[in-house]
């Protein structure tokens, strides 16, 4: 109980201290009372990933999953593996516990590692930069004169920004900790070929969803509860803590009852209605869906999230009018194709080809380390011509 009181408690003041602070300070300006004295706390990047593993120690050692591990370093290892540290995945104590004290640090997996490393920096790197940096062009302009084809170029740019992003930041943790004899739980599993929200959050920051599950959602009861009301009250919960997870902001909190009030709307009909349909039509209303979703997560101003959810459906006379930048569409294209690429059957066996490592021939090994490279120097010559770009789920 202390160390879970400890770790929640560092990450509330830490993280949600100002937040707090600003909304009391809003009521009382409103009626009237002077403002409560504050100097803002600086946020420590990636403190809900680290604490999260914390908590996971904490828990599993508790329900006897796992024994403790006897050394402090080895704790320490635990907590601070660079790898991952930062923005995920977030990996459980009972999936590394044995790594931490007996692993294997082999040729294969150093190759396999850099393989993987290489893929996500390409993806960070080659594509979502180059989203990101159309997604800004749009979002932190003058919304008022947003045209409904700019507002859905920049939904789409940044659905696909944040999408390589986060999931190219967790290949390259996955091939860092590979190369190091770790390996990390997979956080990303094509989710934009999803065909409710429900899948979606099966396929979406993975280890994430995982957490809640185990460690909230089946607590409160899960679905095993007397009544479809606590049920719901569970999903409800579970999501709204998650958008709130995300960041010390409203626009998290609606964007975690958004998804909340659609995993309820699966369970009452809008599943089964999707299921009757062809499965293309099932994908492309989620991904909608979800690209809604992404609008409300980008922006934190209320007024501006109306301003652009009312533009995306406009449809205003000024069609014609789109500013983008170079390379753009060329990208946009290659974002969809690697995004719904296992949805075929040749794009499955391409995933099975770079994924599915314990198959790796000779011949294999010498494409893949070709292909690698060739995606190292891209990245390294993007990065060295290009701007400083953060990885989006630093800040969480």
């Amino acid at each position: 109980m202390t160390s879970l009181v400890m770790n929640l408690g560092l990450l509330a003041y830490f993280k949600y201290a100002n937040f707090f602070v600003e909304n009391v300070n809003a009521a009382l300006n409103s009626i009237g009372v002077e403002q409560v004295g504050w100097t803002s706390v600086a946020l420590p990047i990636g403190i809900s990933f680290y604490t999260f593993q914390t908590l996971t120690y904490s828990i599993d050692v508790y329900r006897r999953i796992h024994e403790p591990l006897k050394n402090v370093s080895d704790y320490l290892l635990y907590i601070m593996a660079f790898p991952q540290m930062i923005a995920g995945p977030i990996v459980r104590f009972t999936h590394i516990a044995d790594q931490i004290v007996n692993r294997k640090d082999t040729l294969d997996d150093k190759l396999v590692g850099f393989y993987r490393f290489s893929i996500g920096l390409a993806k960070k790197v080659l594509i979502a930069n180059v989203m990101a940096e159309q997604a800004d062009l749009i979002f932190d302009s003058n919304l008022n004169e947003l045209t409904t084809p700019m507002a859905w170029i920049g939904m789409l740019a940044y659905t696909f920004q944040i999408y390589f992003d986060f999931s190219g930041y967790s290949d390259m943790a996955i091939g860092l900790g590979r190369m190091m004899g770790f390996r990390f739980p997979e956080n990303f599993n094509s989710p934009y070929i999803s065909t409710s929200i429900t899948e979606f959050w099966r396929r979406w920051h993975m280890t994430l969803s995982g957490f809640m599950r185990d460690y909230l959602y089946i607590p409160l009861g899960g679905s095993r509860v007397s009544s479809n009301g606590r049920l719901y009250f569970n999903l409800a919960l579970v999501f709204l803590l998650s958008g709130l997870w995300h960041g010390a902001s409203w626009n998290f909190v609606i964007w975690g009852v958004f998804h909340g009030l659609f995993l309820i709307l699966d369970r009452l009909f809008l599943k089964n209605v999707l299921n009757a349909i062809p499965k293309v039509f099932a994908i492309l209303i989620t991904f909608i869906i979800t690209m809604f979703g992404w609008v409300i997560f980008r922006l934190e101003d209320f007024s501006k999230i109306k301003t652009y959810l009312y533009e995306l459906v406009a449809f205003d006379e000024n069609l014609l009018f789109i500013d983008v930048i170079p390379a753009f569409w060329l990208l946009l294209i290659v974002s969809i194709f690697f995004s719904f690429l296992i949805a075929f059957k040749f794009g499955k066996k391409l995933q099975t080809y770079f994924f599915e490592t314990d198959i790796y021939g000779n011949r294999s090994h010498v494409i893949l380390f070709l292909v690698s490279i060739v995606l190292l120097w891209l990245s390294v010559s993007s990065i060295t011509s290009s701007g400083f770009n953060p990885f989006i789920y630093f800040r969480f």
